[in-house]
């Protein structure tokens, strides 16, 4: 018997069903009265109704039935449905329980803050990544975010439900739960936070084909979510190649012949090619990347897999395992299943990026999951690989293949490999044109992207109008916000659904764009930073995290500034320029406005994983570094800066106070905790600030340093002169030294290192030309900082006089 809910003070009624839902076979019995839909279609109350329900006492609804009919038709279909159960947080549990009860034994998970059962956080939502349940619940009343709803989502297998147990819909935007409170960053309350996200969320989930909708406060059916969808079509077979090299159980192990043709595109790594793989999620190219891996592994080679992190990469190794299993090849299963080892001496092991990228123990070949949320610069560096595989997800929150495009293509083709694409376009999990699939994809902007190339290519910055983007004018324009969210996800190798999220309604964030015939050519997102009270400032001083606070935090709790969080400032956190005006100075005049418009604040901020072409960039802009972290970001492998841009007495003031700490900071730290920073990264920092320093030298430093250079002189004799003298460089480099000079400055006396490795890093025949060359590029900063006892030294030597 189906079980029902049964709300007090309600109105009983029944809903009338097309012939196509007969599946709904438990319709609600009508005790008094009876009301239908139309063909069918969406039920709402009357007044008459509601005047009948405050009247009469009760209304029925049956879950059961409406599950039934749902998952009838997504069998059928081999597709998804999406159940909203909107209301009371208790009533709406009891319903997805409801639901639940519809399966017979169901592989279920549920998503929720509440203790108890088989249940899961939504901390812990990513567990479900790469796994299939018939249905998924998830609570959104509290815990719920944009990310979690994207891990959940690709949870459910074909033939199954999602299902959100949320607040009343018209209610739920202006609501304010523990989500809210990680946009309601300092000085900003959560009354300040918005509700465009859930607003526009509670829109697409009352307008989108295959989501029912059920108010459990009234026991009404909204929405029943029902298409009418055709038979699922059989699905395409895998078979195997004539010519395959890769085991025939490998193509045997293919669920789609996208599948097998990905894998035999994978054979080319045998032959020291590069492999891009891309697909959307769900689509199995993980899967083969593991069959293939199995298969090099089986031929006795060694296969290198790298991913963001190790779940990203578990469906390769998972599917490695299975195929050397099948193949009787199996040898060893070790470090926690990251390293698979074989009989013929293959072996399938996982490092992430920061370790993978220098190509430990020479792999035969190396895989790069996710390769889409890596940086272009740690791409670029498996290039060095003998053969490489790059798996991407085109659309979805791991990274979008899109960016990957625009981002990477050009070294990929600059590369000695021979290039190989494959693209697999079929679900694995649910039949293509999946209705939850399409919902999600319009709810999260996963497919968000810029506009076309033709409509901007050829524009100039003078062709473009300054204009502010609104959360609210974003939301009512699904046009203008997919081309600037386009964008944004392109100016970073990661986005998830929670930068939508924050965009749409964090009170510190403003979006700036410039527009071309009204489609979007470059934008910025700003966050507003500092103004915080002392008492705040303090708690950050002594190690307490602020959230949207970055700047004002590193300068406070690591650089010891108990005042660097009392002046406002705007931190840009990403601006981009679409790739066909890319380097045409539109970057540079989004900027210019921003800094017309914002003339309140103290400062503006830029904190990025350098390189030197952004250095470039952002000093262009007049942005000065400040600060040059001692960690390597994990992902991109790179060290960050700081820079600032003053706009205000109180903006200058703390410039010009971290500038000055800036520079004996670097003088030591490049010798120790930023050894290996690249020399480039190094130049580019220390020439981007306005704090030259005058070397101090003693009579006797100065002559060593002259007899080095012009006579028998030994660096060994007085290290921290060189050192100062090559910071005074770098930071003022009023000499005219060549790019190599000036990275041998770097690499010797300030990273101190070895001769040997030095003079081979730098190109130097021997140490002996690496030493001669040392000495030669410090003649003239002698001529443009020595004193009198340099010049001494000098004339002793300097057979010109």
């Amino acid at each position: 018997m189906a079980k029902r809910i049964i709300n007090p003070g309600q109105a009983v009624r029944c809903i009338s069903w097309g012939p196509h839902k007969s599946a709904f076979k438990a319709a609600t019995a009508c005790e008094r009265g009876t009301h239908s839909g139309a063909g069918g279609g969406p039920i709402r109350p009357t007044g008459e109704d509601k005047a009948l329900g405050r009247r009469r006492g009760t209304e029925r609804m049956d879950i059961a039935g409406l599950v039934a009919a749902l998952r009838a038709e997504a069998e059928r279909a081999n597709e998804r449905r999406l159940l909203t159960v909107a209301g009371d947080r208790d009533r709406g549990l009891a319903a997805a329980r409801d639901a639940l009860a519809a399966f017979d034994e169901p592989s279920a998970a549920v998503v929720t803050t509440r203790e108890g059962g088989d249940r899961l956080h939504p901390d812990d939502a990513d567990r479900l990544l790469g796994t299939t349940r018939d249905a998924v619940v998830l609570d959104c009343h509290e815990g719920f975010s944009a990310n979690v709803l994207g891990r959940v989502v690709g949870a459910v297998d074909g033939g199954g439900l999602l299902v959100l147990v949320t607040p009343p819909l018209d209610e739920w935007p202006d609501r304010r739960t523990d989500s809210d409170e990680r946009l309601a960053v300092p000085p900003f309350g959560l009354g300040d936070v918005t509700g465009h996200f859930r607003r526009r969320l509670v829109e697409t989930l009352r307008q989108h084909p295959g989501v029912a909708v059920v108010d459990v406060d009234r026991a009404a059916v909204e929405r029943e979510g029902l298409t009418d969808p055709p038979p699922a079509r059989p699905r395409s077979e895998p078979s195997v190649p004539p010519d395959a090299s890769f085991p025939a159980a490998a193509y045997a192990a293919c669920l789609t012949a996208d599948q097998a043709d990905a894998v035999s595109a994978l054979e080319r790594l045998r032959d020291g090619a590069a492999v891009v793989v891309e697909a959307d999620r769900g689509r199995g190219k993980s899967a083969a990347a593991g069959l293939a891996a199995g298969s090099l592994a089986a031929e006795g080679r060694d296969v290198l897999v790298t991913a963001p992190a190790y779940r990203n990469a578990a469906e390769v190794f998972e599917r490695a395992r299975s195929l050397l299993a099948t193949l009787g090849r199996m040898a060893g299963d070790e470090d926690g299943g990251r390293t698979l080892t074989t009989t013929g001496g293959g072996r399938v092991r996982f490092l992430p990026p920061a370790e993978a990228v220098d190509l430990p123990a020479d792999p035969d070949a190396v895989v790069v999951d996710e390769a889409a949320a890596l940086p272009v610069r740690r791409l670029a560096a498996f290039l060095d690989a003998p053969a490489v595989a790059f798996v991407t997800t085109v659309h979805g929150y791991e990274g979008t293949g899109r960016g990957f495009d625009v981002r990477f293509r050009e070294r990929l083709a600059g590369s000695d490999h021979d290039v190989i694409d494959v693209r697999l376009d079929d679900p694995i999990r649910y039949a293509a044109g999946d209705p939850v699939e399409v919902w999600a994809f319009r709810a999260l902007l996963l497919d968000a992207r810029p506009a076309v190339a033709e409509l901007v290519d050829g524009a100039t910055p003078a062709d473009a109008a300054y204009r502010a983007l609104d959360a609210a004018e974003l939301v009512a324009d699904e046009h203008l916000l997919r081309e600037a969210f386009g964008l944004l996800v392109l100016a970073h190798y990661r986005t998830e659904p929670d930068d939508l999220a924050r965009l749409l309604d964090a009170p510190n964030l403003d979006c700036r764009a410039l527009l071309v015939d009204g489609h979007v050519a470059a934008v910025a997102l700003l966050a507003r930073e500092g103004g915080l009270p002392e008492s705040l400032r303090v708690d950050m001083y002594e190690g307490q995290r602020v959230r949207g606070n970055m700047l004002p935090d590193v300068l406070t709790s690591q650089l010891r500034d108990l005042d660097a969080g009392e002046p406002v400032g705007y931190r840009v956190l990403r601006i981009a320029t679409h790739h066909a005006i890319r380097s045409a100075g539109f970057g540079t005049r989004l900027l210019a406005g921003c800094h017309d418009e914002f003339d309140d604040v103290d400062w503006f901020g830029v904190g990025y994983g350098a390189t030197p072409r952004l250095v470039r960039f952002w000093e262009r802009n007049d942005y000065r570094t400040v600060h040059c972290s001692t960690t390597r970001n994990a992902a991109s492998g790179e060290y960050s800066a700081i820079m600032l841009r003053p706009t205000s007495p109180a903006g200058r003031a703390l410039y010009d106070r971290h500038a000055r700490r800036f520079r004996p900071r670097m003088r030591d730290g490049l010798s120790d905790a930023l050894d290996d920073l690249d020399p480039d990264v190094a130049r580019a920092v220390l020439r981007a600030t306005d704090a030259p320093s005058t070397p101090d030298l003693t009579d006797h430093e100065w002559r060593v340093v002259a007899a080095a250079a012009y006579g028998p002189g030994l660096y060994d004799a007085a290290p921290g002169a060189f050192r100062d003298l090559a910071m005074a460089h770098l930071t003022d480099p009023v000499a005219d030294l060549t790019e190599r000079e000036e990275r041998l400055l770097v690499r010797k006396p300030l990273q101190a290192g070895d001769w040997e490795r030095v003079a081979d890093d730098l190109g130097y025949v021997s140490t002996r030309q690496c030493m001669r060359a040392l000495g030669e590029a410090f003649r003239p900063l002698v001529e443009r900082y020595g004193t009198d006892a340099a010049e001494v030294e000098r004339q002793r030597y300097d057979s010109s006089e």
